[in-house]
């Protein structure tokens, strides 16, 4: 029989978001990964800004970590995301017992609802380059088509 897993609300997952105290929530499963901040690949900023965010199954999704970065997972695994409260921004309402028995099943209906319900990550991927292109392009454009001061006119 599997070990009882305790069961945070995501309002308090989304209070352990520092450095000395960092949670995510990935597939209805919270993990503590405090000790892998300065080991991510990705650096430890991208942990702390999905932490903020409680909900990081998108982040993690969009990313598309190998299997050996998944079952590095397992190592950090403190507890369930607690579903009970409505605040979960339309998040499936999982049983503790199916999560706890490993029903792939649920977490993947999760996963595939959370995905369509939101795409701020991927979105945000898209525009920040693309308004840092067109402030690019507006700054050349009034720069070589400004008059030009002649600084040492010989008349």
């Amino acid at each position: 029989m599997a070990e009882e897993l305790k069961s945070f609300p995501l309002s308090e997952i989304t209070l352990h978001s520092s450095k000395s105290d960092c949670w995510l929530t990935i597939h209805g499963k919270v993990y503590d990964v405090t000790n892998f901040l300065e080991d991510h690949p990705g650096g430890e900023d991208v942990l702390l800004e999905s932490a903020a965010k409680g909900d990081a199954t998108n982040d993690f999704e969009d990313v598309g970590h190998s299997s050996a970065a998944t079952s590095m997972l397992s190592s950090y695994l403190i507890g369930t995301l607690d579903t009970s409260s409505s605040k979960n921004g339309g998040v499936v309402q999982q049983s503790s017992k199916g999560v706890k028995k490993g029903d792939g099943n649920v977490a993947t209906k999760t996963a595939t609802l959370e995905r369509q319900g939101s795409s701020s990550s991927s979105m945000r991927k898209f525009i920040v380059p693309l308004i840092s292109l067109v402030v690019a392009f507006v700054a050349w454009y009034y720069y070589s088509h400004s008059p030009k001061k002649a600084c040492c006119s010989h008349h």
